[in-house]
């Protein structure tokens, strides 16, 4: 199959993945839409919102329109980093046996990433980066397609950690959830007060899964456009001679350059997944806020005049 009838088709399974999504999940339509774009991009997406948002349905209803295997892990106080990678025990033959952990799936839903310590939440960087695990000195790949989809309730909350950066850093999107509209609210209330259950089909193979996200790398992307994503990050660093004044009163620190290949990644999967054959400057910006949000640190004089880091990143377009 050509390139073209490839991106053809993966609109048309892409539409039908939402439709398919939208039995369970009502409203969230950006949010649905960022998870999809970080998982055709091959990257891992971040939660946040608060309890009760269906953050963990969104997840679970995901990974089975995407027919692939799925495993949650809770994250707790007392979450050991053996409990997430497995463990090697002694067999009845005396011989060292691998079981292996939760993290041994397609999709790792990890719930509530920040109510364990900084120590547990390390056990998801080599899996995240490298699609691997190290234990007891032996190295095991895991299954491909692989994601990290995390779930985080607001930092303010008791009895959370905060994220440590390059575990931040390995997030591609943070995506933002709010409160559903009145009507969205009614539809959801509807929809789970009856004891009617919605089926969701799988639609695509691991394989699928794998061939899309090479066909969009393999995208054309014009020098003006990863230019634009390059100067966009650099005027997120306060030191940069191209930072805003904005950046330069308000910012901490700003992005790496992990960020401008998830931008263009990203830009590139956006503009597969409505039908065209390379990005412009427009896919960058629709992915620019989810990309940066969690990887620009404010200063206290942001936060004391109540700037968010969603007016800063705009200001930079």
């Amino acid at each position: 199959m050509s390139d073209v009838a490839a991106v053809t088709q993966l609109v048309s399974k892409y539409n039908a993945l939402k439709k398919e999504i939208k039995k369970v999940i009502v409203g969230q339509d950006e949010v649905v839409e960022q998870v999809l774009l970080a998982i055709f991009s091959g990257g891992h997406a971040l939660l946040i919102g608060v309890p009760g948002l269906a953050k963990t349905l969104l997840v679970n209803t995901v990974a089975e329109a995407l027919g692939l295997k799925f495993k949650r892990i809770q994250f707790t106080p007392d979450l050991m980093p053996s409990d997430i990678l497995g463990s090697e025990i002694l067999d009845q033959n005396r011989e060292f046996k691998f079981i292996k952990g939760p993290i041994f799936a397609n999709i790792i839903l990890a719930d509530e990433i920040n109510r364990t310590p900084p120590k547990t939440q390390a056990a998801l960087l080599e899996a995240m980066q490298e699609r691997a695990v190290t234990v007891a000195g032996h190295h095991y790949k895991l299954d491909l397609p692989y994601f990290v989809l995390a779930t985080q309730n607001p930092i303010e909350q008791e009895g959370t950690y905060p994220l440590p950066e390059a575990q931040l850093d390995r997030f591609m999107f943070a995506i933002n959830l709010e409160y559903p509209s009145f009507s969205e609210e009614v539809e959801v209330v509807k929809q789970t007060t009856t004891g009617e259950i919605q089926i969701v089909n799988a639609l695509f193979s691991a394989q699928e899964i794998i061939d899309f996200q090479q066909l969009i790398r393999r995208i054309p992307v014009a020098d003006n456009v990863v230019e634009y994503a390059v100067t966009l990050v650099g005027k997120t660093r306060p030191d940069s001679s191209t930072a805003t004044d904005t950046v330069k009163n308000y910012i901490d620190w700003g992005a790496g350059p992990r960020a401008s290949q998830n931008l263009i990644l990203a830009a590139k999967t956006n503009a597969a997944l409505h039908g065209k054959f390379s990005p412009d400057i427009e896919d960058v910006q629709k992915a620019a806020i989810g990309i940066l949000r969690h990887r620009l640190i404010k200063n206290y004089k942001a936060e004391a005049e109540g700037l968010s880091i969603e007016e800063i990143i705009k200001s930079l377009y």
